[in-house]
């Protein structure tokens, strides 16, 4: 199995930095990941958030890519109903030429009602809008009619459906699903086969919600407000046109909810040993090739974070090379 960090560029005004810093460090934990033996660096995309949500993947993926030799850049995922298709596949197709075709495109459908408001786009539509921008990019890409053209022919197209009916669509376009869960796998691997294609090249990728510590308590107790500022504007988000306001998680809620299940839920601090099993387990029967954890979360301190990032890059990536 393959190990990677996830990037949100989240800068909360709590905690913030100034930007140009953020960025140079963020970058810097990019290279820094490679070096500790990180096989991925992927990327996310929200809009409007007030603590400056990565907007643009694609562009970060491009400076990611500038400053790395080895590691392989992901999206996960573009929001593609929000583009145009040849704006996903000429971006997807410079970022591959500075990576020299180290590029995985994974595109979504989204579901913030701002978002799509401000693009212009039909939320109600976003299902069907993703898998026809999957057979345009692809057709762009592969086709040749993009340039500069990519340097991967055919290009590695990713589909981060997480329902079982999306996990059915993503196997018809003959694409890798950004989705752990292990009851997607059959909807999937029937997808492939009404697709044409086969079945054995079914693959699953996904982020794994957990931090890796020395002392996982310390950590947790330490990581708790930063959580709650993740979960609630992702609350939030999903909440937006709506009219309604959700209530806050507050660090209490989840110091308590964490009481009774033994877990940050749905965020999880572990032992670079319980890292490892924790992915044995979640890996089991589905052909998960790959997971990535979240960096940081929403500005947790740099120290955890760093260490964080090593831990999962270096002793759970060797513990996971055996899964």
């Amino acid at each position: 199995m393959r190990i990677g960090i996830y990037l949100d560029l989240r800068n909360p005004p709590e905690w913030q930095k100034p930007w140009p810093d953020f960025y140079r460090q963020s970058l810097e934990l990019a290279v820094q990941a490679e070096k500790w033996g990180a096989d991925s660096v992927w990327l996310s995309e929200h809009h409007f958030f007030e603590d400056g949500y990565l907007p643009q993947p694609l562009t970060f993926a491009a400076a990611v890519a500038a400053r790395t030799q080895r590691v392989r850049i992901g999206t996960a995922v573009l929001l593609a109903p929000l583009r145009l298709a040849p704006q996903i596949a000429e971006e997807a197709a410079v970022a591959d030429q500075i990576s020299n075709g180290r590029i995985d495109l994974g595109l979504g459908a989204g579901y913030v009602f701002d978002e799509f408001e401000a693009y212009g786009a039909d939320l109600s539509k976003r299902y069907t809008i993703t898998d026809q921008r999957v057979r345009e990019v692809r057709e762009l890409l592969d086709g040749g009619v993009v340039t500069p053209p990519a340097v991967q022919n055919p290009f590695p197209i990713w589909l981060g459906y997480n329902g079982l009916q999306g996990a059915r669509r993503a196997g018809r376009l003959g694409c890798g699903l950004l989705s752990i869960n292990q009851a997607s796998l059959e909807p999937y691997t029937e997808g492939l086969a009404e697709g044409g294609h086969d079945p054995s090249v079914a693959r699953m990728a996904g982020v794994v919600s957990m931090v890796v510590a020395d002392d996982p308590e310390k950590a947790y107790e330490r990581i708790l407000p930063h959580l709650a500022w993740q979960l609630n504007t992702y609350r939030a988000a999903g909440a937006s046109g709506s009219g309604k306001t959700p209530s806050p998680l507050t660090v209490e809620k989840l110091r308590e909810r964490r009481s009774t299940m033994g877990v940050i839920s749905p965020m999880e601090v572990l032992t670079p040993d319980e890292a490892i099993e924790h992915l044995r387990s979640l890996s089991e029967g589905i052909p998960m090739v790959e997971a990535y954890c979240w960096a940081s979360i929403a500005g947790m301190p740099d120290d955890l974070a760093h260490r964080h990032a090593e831990l999962l890059c270096t002793v759970v990536r060797e513990g996971a090379a055996e899964i």
